[in-house]
Formats: structure tokens, sequence, C-alpha cells
């Protein structure tokens, strides 16, 4: 199963989109898939049902970072090239869906409230198993060209 399907099936389980990227990853980033649920788990609906960037973009993110990211007290070029990969997969993301802010992926998404029961009802009329698809897919294809 590609990065895509597995990330698709994890938000069809129940996971909210980061969780389901990053999810899709967890195995390939030596990160315990309980550990990579729980870092993301803040980061749904648009960072807690705040409707800001997308989950799915969030769990992209978190990945790019422990592939190529930095972890000491930088002010040059590593966090310069990990800032100019985000931009990169947000800008990928962006060009294939219009944006990377949740509120305007699900116009009409409220802020705040209880999360949906995830129905068959919920799954039709949310894209957002589309989106960490798509998410995972440009990751994936963003590693590829990357090696």
């Amino acid at each position: 199963m590609d990065h895509g399907a597995k990330a698709e099936a994890l938000f069809k389980e129940g996971y909210n989109c980061a969780q389901a990227v990053l999810g899709a990853y967890a195995e390939e980033l030596g990160l315990p898939i309980e550990t990579a649920m729980k870092l993301s788990s803040s980061f749904g609906g648009g960072m807690g049902r705040m409707r800001e960037v997308c989950g799915a973009c969030s769990g992209m993110f978190m990945a790019v970072g422990l592939l190529y990211g930095y972890d000491t007290p930088e002010t040059g070029a590593p966090k310069m090239e990990l800032y100019e990969r985000v931009r990169e997969l947000a800008d990928r993301f962006r060009k294939e869906n219009g944006s990377i802010i949740c509120r305007e992926l699900l116009e009409g998404a409220q802020v705040g409230g209880t999360p949906e029961a995830r129905t068959a009802q919920y799954y039709q009329k949310r894209p957002c198993g589309e989106y960490v698809r798509i998410a995972a897919k440009i990751l994936e294809e963003y590693i590829d060209e990357n090696k």
C-alpha cells in the first residue's frame, strides 16, 4: 500500500488528518505509531478545530521535519533549508487544492465545537480523506525527488 492509500485508510479508521499523514510515514521515520498519533493529535481540524493550517499539511510538515530537520539551536543554513522544504510542500498542496487553510478547503466548517461522528454520511460530505491522500502522495514524491 502506498503512503497516500495508507493515510486515507488511517483517516477512515477515525484518525484526524494530521495523524493520518504522519501515521502513514511512522514506520519509515522510526517513530512508534502511538507516538506519531499522540504527537499529531492536536493538529486535526486545522489545529484544534481552529480551522487554520490543514491537518494534512501539518502532518506532512511534521514528517518532513523528522526527515530533514535539525536538532540543535539553528539560525543559519539548516533552518533556512528546512523552511524552504516546508514552503515547497505547502506550495504543491496549494497548487493542487487551492489552499492550505482548513476553513478555505472546507467552506462553512465550524470553529470549535464537537467533532462529528465518523459515519458514512460524514465521509461522503468531507473531502478530508482525499486531502490526506494528496498530502501523503506529495510527500512521497518529494522524498523520491530528494534521495
